[in-house]
């Protein structure tokens, strides 16, 4: 009698997985398939036909050069989003990427300018990484200091970056030699990120999902993830446990960071060569959606950035095919994030 009543009840348990997973897969399909209906709306207002431009968004991204595109542009991505993920988890707000990826490629190009042959590359991922963290340590400082919001400073330090970039490649870095645009000399073919074979793919993506998993790794198993979540969801309660919150602060935006500015560095070696204007193309404000997506959480973050890029290298055919500008796959990209955080509001109701 025992083992007929037992059994019904493991089956249960190991089924409501299976049940919670089905049912939230078909959740995040309804709410994908909404942003796109919103969107076919959006594309029958301009006068084009919806069905004609998603199955050519389609097509685009699906043939091989473009797949190769979506590895290549989600590469930075994916560090990008890890620069919002960790500091969130302390309940921090890093709106600051765009300016910490810029201010990581102006470092590694640095090196990069002053440093010769193959042993500039891994120090240029250093300075990348070593620039993003200092850029993000100001917004921490004044977090800390004069208590000043972090979203409010990493995002008015995007501008900053921008300008510092922007004087330097106008001014003392510029390009003697080049065709008279503002940029610095491109980098020697060995500072540059060796390709996986046979592909257009760097090698930068193998060392964004390192740090994915790293990241997952570190919030999920240690004490420091663990301290970050108490700090996260009450840094009073924390504070009072005797956590160093300023300090659990201090290193989860520095953290941040630095997988931004790793990211600038990497996107310099790896696709840019050199510093010029437009070098991002907004890179830090995807990885924010990215991260957004995915609800903060490392590995899920990854496939955010993963459709992210996908968004980007098909709305090129937008602009191809149907005359659309450039700016309307932006559209679909906020469709998508609105949708999603939509269906996550009411799937925690």
């Amino acid at each position: 009698m025992t083992a007929t009543l037992t059994r019904p009840a493991v089956a249960d348990r190991t089924a409501s997985p299976v049940r919670t997973a089905l049912r939230t897969a078909a959740r995040w399909i309804g709410a994908l398939a909404g942003a796109v209906a919103l969107f076919a709306v959006l594309l029958l207002a301009k006068g084009v036909d919806p069905v004609a431009a998603l199955t050519g968004m389609v097509a685009q991204a699906f043939t091989g050069p473009s797949l190769e595109q979506i590895v290549i542009k989600a590469t930075p991505l994916v560090l990008g989003a890890m620069a919002v993920v960790l500091p969130a988890r302390a309940g921090l707000t890093n709106v600051g990427g765009e300016g910490q990826i810029l201010i990581g490629a102006v470092a590694g190009a640095g090196v990069g300018l002053s440093v010769p042959g193959p042993a500039a590359l891994p120090l240029m991922l250093l300075a990348g990484a070593g620039g993003g963290a200092l850029w993000a340590g100001v917004a921490a400082a004044m977090r800390l200091v004069v208590g000043v919001n972090e979203a409010v400073t990493t995002l008015l330090l995007n501008y900053v970056a921008l300008d510092v970039m922007l004087y330097l490649i106008y001014e003392p870095w510029k390009d003697p030699h080049g065709s008279g645009q503002p940029a610095t000399r491109p980098l020697e073919i060995v500072q540059r990120m060796p390709l996986v074979s046979g592909t257009a793919v760097h090698m930068g993506i193998v060392v964004a999902l390192l740090v994915a998993v790293a990241v997952w790794l570190v919030l999920r198993g240690t004490s420091f993830g663990f301290h970050l979540s108490v700090v996260g969801g009450n840094p009073e309660a924390a504070r009072r446990a005797g956590l160093p919150v300023a300090r659990l602060i201090l290193a989860a935006m520095l953290l941040g960071g630095a997988f931004a500015g790793l990211a600038g560095a990497v996107h310099l070696a790896g696709v840019e060569f050199k510093l010029r204007p437009g070098l991002t193309t907004n890179i830090g404000y995807i990885a924010f959606l990215a991260a957004w997506l995915a609800r903060h959480r490392p590995l899920p973050a990854v496939g955010a950035a993963l459709l992210l890029a996908a968004v980007t290298v098909a709305g090129d055919s937008l602009q191809l095919d149907s005359g659309l500008p450039a700016a309307t796959v932006n559209v679909l990209m906020g469709l998508v994030l609105l949708a999603v955080l939509g269906w996550s509001r009411h799937a925690r109701r």
